[in-house]
Order: C-alpha cells, then structure tokens, then sequence
C-alpha cells in the first residue's frame, strides 16, 4: 500500500494579455479550474502506476473540495483518511500571461489543519511506501517519517517545496527525492562536502545512511546509496507543459518500490512517467497511465 500524507488543492487558472503591476487590472482569455496539491498529484500517479493508494489529508466543507477530488475518486484512491475542516480547501490563484510566464499565490487552507494527530488514519504497517511532501505543516512530516519508521515502513520524501527548516529531518527519510535546485540548497543548509553535486550526494548518502535522488529535468536522474552511485538518462520529448512532472515522478517511484522493481528500474520506470506527463497540459490530466509508461519504456530499450 502507498500512503500519501499531503496536500490537496483545487487550482484557479487564468490566462491573461500579460501579467498585471501592482493596482492593475489586465484582460483575461481564459479560466479553468483543475485539481492539484502536490500530495493529491502523488497520489494520483501511484494509483494509475497501478498501487493501491491511501491519501491522508484534508480538505475545506465547500464548493471546491468535491471538484480537487474528483479524480483520486475516479483513480480509487482510499480517501477514507481526508477529513473535511472548517478551513477553505487549499487553493493555488495562477495566472499565466501570453509569454508563458506565471504568478502564483497558494493558500494553504485545509492543508495547514493536517496535525501529527491525523496520521492515526494512515493505519501505517510493515512494508507499506509511505510518501511526503512540504506543503502541510513540517511537524507533521517529521512525525510521520518518525512513526513510518517504527511501523516498518519505506519512507519517500519529495523535499519539495524547499524549506530551510526541514534540513533538520530530511536525513530520516529512506528515499529524499529532490530536483537540483531544492538538492543544492539543502545542501548549503547541511554543509555537505564535495566540488560538484555529485561529490554532495555521495557525501549526504554516507552521513545519512540513507538514498538522495535528484532530478534534472531533460537530463534524467541521479541518485546516490551509501554504496553505490546511479544515473537515468530522460526520455527524448518536445515537452508542452512540465506542470506536475516532478510529481509524477514521485508518484511512479513509490508504486514501483513498492513493487518490488530494484532501485534502477524503479528510477528508470519514474523518469519515463514524469517525461511523457510533459506531453499534456495541466498537472493531473497529464499523469500517464501505467500502460503508457511500461511501453514506453520498451521502445527506449
């Protein structure tokens, strides 16, 4: 079983002539709105990488909560440990200008009511995938990798977004899962040693004990073990909308260590579903389903 513990939004998007200055009202071309949350996108991409999934999390008793769950419903996550608060659904306002470029307020809503509490509901056991996420309060986070750790549970955690403070704990998770800006700013954060980011990894892996996996974009993936070093090359693509491809990501790689897929392959299996969830827009839309990954994957090899 995959649990995710995070967040869960509902995005507001508006496409506009240009992006506004302070006090100015700019015309619009479109609007949508779309499900979204880091947690809520992982979860998605590790039930359509064919894992069962259990969310934990909250949403707001209103309009928009039915809609940001709407497609973890269609995807039969286990949403029995989503609690409904007082506390408006999270939101995330983006607008998008006619050059691609992008403002973003996020309300953390509900997402902020997520208390150490509430992992009572993840009904944690012995050989579960456990997979975390920044955007609910961090001393949750901590006591989730804590209380995955007692259980005998396999914890991932996505060191997204990047916050200083959690440098304190990421050394717990069995899988941190970065991309390389978050890597080299944990890495200031905990004075590793080495020239190159590399040499960073490798030194974090030995402090830790524990496996750093860093995302590059169109350039694939490393990851560093304590004994062993490993590079992906990426998929080959014209991306349309990158939005949700680090999630994706995340999502594949847990399903696929759950699995049982060996460290390779599990990265290989990820990397592939966060190039094609390139390909669509949107962030959950765009997951790719487990069918679409695996061929592609043949046709690489």
């Amino acid at each position: 079983m995959i649990i995710v513990i995070g967040s869960i939004n509902l995005d507001l998007i508006a496409n506009v002539d240009r992006l506004p200055s302070p006090g100015e009202t700019v015309g619009g071309s479109s609007f949508a709105t779309a499900p979204g949350g880091k947690g809520a996108n992982q979860a998605l991409a590790a039930a359509r990488a064919g894992a069962p999934v259990r969310m934990v999390g909250a949403v707001g008793k209103d309009s928009f909560a039915a809609e940001a769950l709407a497609l973890l419903r269609d995807g039969k996550v286990d949403l029995s440990g989503v609690a409904e608060t007082f506390a408006s659904t999270g939101t995330a306002l983006i607008m998008v200008g006619d050059d691609g470029e992008n403002i973003i307020a996020v309300v953390p809503g509900a997402n902020a009511s997520v208390v150490p509490g509430d992992l009572s509901k993840a009904f944690l056991k012995k050989g579960d995938v456990v997979l975390l996420q920044h955007e609910i309060p961090l001393a949750t986070v901590d006591a989730a990798l804590d209380q995955a750790r007692v259980a005998g549970a396999i914890t991932v955690l996505n060191t997204a977004p990047f916050q200083g403070e959690a440098a304190a704990f990421l050394g717990k998770a069995d899988y941190a899962v970065a991309n390389e800006t978050e890597f080299d700013l944990y890495g200031e954060a905990l004075s590793l040693n080495g020239r190159d980011r590399a040499a960073r990894m490798r030194d974090y892996a030995g402090k830790t004990g524990r496996t750093i996996v860093v995302t590059l974009g169109g350039d694939g993936v490393m990851a560093a073990t304590p004994s062993d070093f490993l590079t992906v090359p990426a998929m080959k693509i014209t991306p349309v909308d990158t939005v949700g491809a680090g999630d994706t990501f995340c999502g594949y790689f847990a399903a696929s260590l759950s699995s049982g897929l060996a460290l390779d392959k599990a990265l290989a299996r990820a990397s592939a579903a966060g190039s094609l969830a390139c390909l669509k827009p949107g962030a959950q839309p765009a997951i790719p389903l487990a069918k679409d990954v695996d061929q592609a994957l043949q046709e690489t090899h």
